[in-house]
C-alpha cells in the first residue's frame, strides 16, 4: 500500500487530513520535523505491537518511548505477552512498511491505543504511506477515525 491508498481512505471516510510530500526521505523524528518546519512534538509514530499475537496499533509522540508494560497493563496481559511486531508482520497486517505507516487505512482492522500526550498538540504529522510523505491531521480526528482508546502508554518523562 502507498500514499494513494491512504488518500483514497481519507476521501472515503471524510477525514480532515492532508498528505504532504517531502523532498527527501525523513527516517527520524528530527528529520521529519525539520523537513516540515514543525516542532518534534508534532511528529507522531504508529507502532504495531502483538499482544498474544493479536495486532495492536500504538500512536504516540515520535520522541516518546512506548512503555510495553503500560500497554500490557491496559490490555490486561502480562508484559511478556506484548511485543513489537517485526517488519514482515507490519507489512502483512497493516500493508505499509515500517517508517511510513499512517495511523489508519490499514489492510487489517487494528485496535488502536493513542497516547494522551499526542493530544497536547492541535495538529500532528504522521506517516503518510511512503518514505517521502507525511499526514497532517488533528489528534482528535485520528481518534474519531480509528475509534481508538486515549490512554497513557509512554514512559513518564519521555
Amino acid at each position: 500500500m502507498n500514499s494513494s491508498d491512504l488518500a483514497a481512505f481519507i476521501a472515503a471516510n471524510g477525514a480532515a487530513a492532508e498528505i504532504i510530500r517531502t523532498a527527501d526521505h525523513t527516517p527520524t523524528v528530527e528529520a521529519a520535523a525539520q523537513a516540515l518546519g514543525v516542532h518534534v512534538d508534532q511528529i507522531v509514530k504508529s507502532i504495531l505491537l502483538l499482544a498474544d499475537d493479536s495486532p495492536v496499533l500504538v500512536i504516540a509522540n515520535g520522541t516518546a518511548r512506548v512503555d510495553l508494560k503500560r500497554v500490557a497493563d491496559h490490555l490486561g496481559l502480562p508484559r511478556k505477552r506484548v511485543k513489537m511486531a517485526d517488519a514482515n508482520a507490519v507489512l502483512n497486517l497493516a500493508g505499509y512498511a515500517v517508517g511510513s505507516m499512517p495511523p489508519f487505512g490499514h489492510k487489517t482492522q487494528l485496535r488502536a491505543l493513542i497516547d494522551s500526550r499526542a493530544f497536547e498538540q492541535s495538529e500532528v504529522f504522521a506517516g503518510g504511506g511512503e518514505i517521502n510523505a507525511m499526514l497532517r491531521i488533528a489528534p482528535d480526528e485520528i481518534l474519531r477515525i480509528v475509534g481508538g482508546e486515549k490512554v497513557e502508554v509512554t514512559q513518564n518523562g519521555s
